[in-house]
């Protein structure tokens, strides 16, 4: 019997099936588009985890490494993945998960001799040979070896709809939940405590996608209720980071009991009836003030929540508790970010005069803040965001066709040069898109459709982000308005690229660009349909005029029914 047969065997008898590769992940199955696209996917997952290392400790590390060989196999470093599961077997040798998946790794690998001992080990480890007197660190495995697959569903891949990303959620806590019931009183008080926070953040988004739902408040209630308990339980954890988290956490929820009709009786169980929410994020912030890693934590948490101005002090504590680039990167990185957005955010409002020119000195800042970390630890991520602190510098406040720091853009050419060294750079849209806006202000029009072809090319089947798409159109206009005397090519390329967006955007969004383009270059876009005419070429002057007149209501027909657009 091969090591294949074993395993299946031994599932058999299992009440649970240690191990990530049977679990039901995207992750796990055949990508639903490009596999290029599933890979950059894969790899920005593992990068964006890498951070989450840092952050865990005990056994939940064990939880993240796991997950990290489980992204390594599927990028097909199954080197890498075997390193990985054996550090942690070696490390910690009752981890039921790293033993079954090494034992995966070394069936794909052919060491079938490896494999049949893993099968083994694992056999021994969930005691199914052994008497009762083994029972009790069995079913401490077992929890501990269900803990860690409930960590790896809310990382899955392709969670592109509201549904999938409920669907997991859902999955990590019933895996939790298990854990729970298996461990009972053997799993330690703090161990538990830290199952109970994964739990309660989970639960906090889910009550971020069902307050969008029409029977929100019935729905939320049992979500908010659930997650607010655990907090409870989690602040009386020993460890100042889980605190302090809980305790923000904790203010988020109670900013969030007043979107119910009915103030949420956990609120009450728990005794925070007098509690604001200020107070607990002071609590949360004045836990972590000597501890620069968990004030990141917090700063992370205020930003993503859109508390800008808070997440800024918080950094800069970060920074006067350890200012060194190297150590303390990430709180450069974070104000950095911080410092972008709040210049897009007001630069969009000015855009539609609802305030005055943004503040361009935010964009040195951010420079500031990167340049450091570039010096220290230079990748991907950053250096696209350098970038992009580049091109708005050299482009007017307001209008960004206008180009008025040729240096600065060229400067942001150069970081997107080594932004593409890194692993699957060439896969993101976002860097060919900004590269294209680049070029499209030295007046390379050519050279930025190509750019902007490679980003739409790059976007999911049935993605609703037409960033790139609207860009495309944009230069390729461009292009046929300085074609000369023979204004072919540039229509071809129009032609090519409409049906092509059109196989890969809904019909709706693409017809929204096409209005958007007409409305915006008018003239040019009249232009264009002459020659389209003129040339008989009537399949995208139809599809032109369909964006801008009504359809005529014809005789013994329906009216069709119009569509939306927003």
């Amino acid at each position: 019997m091969d090591s294949t047969e074993d395993l299946e065997s031994l599932m058999e008898d299992m009440d649970y099936i240690p191990g990530h590769f049977h679990l039901e992940l995207n992750l796990n199955c055949d990508p639903v588009g490009p596999v290029k696209l599933r890979l950059r996917d894969t790899y920005l997952k593992q990068e964006s985890l890498r951070g989450e290392l840092e952050a865990e400790a005990g056994y939940l590390q064990y939880a993240v490494r796991n997950l990290l060989g489980l992204l390594a196999f599927h990028l097909e470093r199954l080197d890498t993945a075997e390193e990985i599961f054996r550090s942690i077997c070696k490390e910690d040798p009752g981890n039921l998960n790293a033993w079954a998946n090494l034992g995966y790794v070394y069936d794909k690998l052919g060491r079938e001799l490896d494999a049949g001992e893993c099968v083994e080990k694992v056999s021994y480890l969930m005691g199914l040979d052994a008497g009762e007197a083994s029972q009790e660190e069995t079913r401490i495995l077992a929890a501990r070896c269900l803990a860690e697959q409930a960590y790896v569903y809310p990382f899955d891949v392709e969670l592109d709809s509201e549904n999938d990303l409920r669907e997991r959620l859902t999955a990590a806590l019933r895996l939790y939940n298990r854990a729970l019931d298996y461990g009972g009183q053997q799993i330690p008080t703090e161990e538990k405590r830290s199952w109970y926070f994964k739990m309660a953040t989970i639960y906090i988004r889910l009550d971020d996608i069902v307050k969008t739902k029409e029977d929100s408040e019935y729905s939320r209630l049992s979500h908010y209720n659930k997650g607010l308990r655990l907090l409870k339980e989690t602040l009386e954890s020993k460890k100042t980071r889980n605190k302090a988290l809980a305790w923000c956490y904790v203010g988020i929820m109670l900013e969030r009991k007043e979107e119910f009709t009915t103030v949420p009786m956990s609120i009450h169980d728990c005794g925070y009836s007098a509690s604001e929410p200020l107070s607990c994020y002071g609590t949360a912030i004045n836990l972590a003030s000597d501890d620069a890693f968990t004030l990141n934590l917090l700063a992370k948490v205020f930003f993503l929540m859109g508390k800008h101005e808070m997440a800024t002090g918080i950094c800069n504590m970060a920074l006067n508790v350890l200012p060194d680039p190297e150590l303390n990167w990430q709180a450069y990185c974070t104000r950095a970010k911080i410092n972008m957005m709040i210049y897009v955010r007001d630069l969009q409002k000015a855009k539609h005069g609802e305030g005055g020119i943004p503040d361009r000195h935010k964009l040195t800042e951010a420079r500031k803040d990167l340049d450091k970390v570039l010096t220290v630890c230079p990748c991907l991520r950053t250096h696209l965001e350098m970038a992009q602190v580049y091109y708005y510098m050299g482009v007017d406040a307001l209008q960004e066709s206008l180009l008025v720091d040729e240096g600065a853009v060229n400067s942001a050419l150069v970081s997107l040069s080594h932004a593409l060294q890194f692993e699957l750079s060439d896969s993101l849209p976002d860097l060919h898109v900004l590269r294209g806006r680049c070029l499209l202000l030295k007046g390379e029009e050519q050279n930025a459709a190509d750019c902007f072809k490679q980003a739409v090319e790059l976007e999911k089947p049935g993605s609703t982000d037409t960033t790139a798409l609207r860009c495309l159109l944009q230069a390729l206009l461009a292009l046929f308005m300085q074609g000369g005397p023979d204004p072919n090519p540039a229509i071809t390329q129009l032609e090519l690229w409409v049906q092509k967006a059109e196989e890969r955007y809904p019909g709706d969004a693409v017809k929204a660009e096409l209005r958007c383009l007409y409305r915006t270059h008018t003239a040019e876009v009249t232009e264009l349909s002459r020659a389209l005419i003129r040339t008989g070429r009537l399949d995208l002057v139809r599809r032109l005029l369909e964006t801008v007149v009504p359809k005529q209501l014809v005789k013994k027909r329906p009216l069709a029914k119009s569509f939306s657009f927003t």
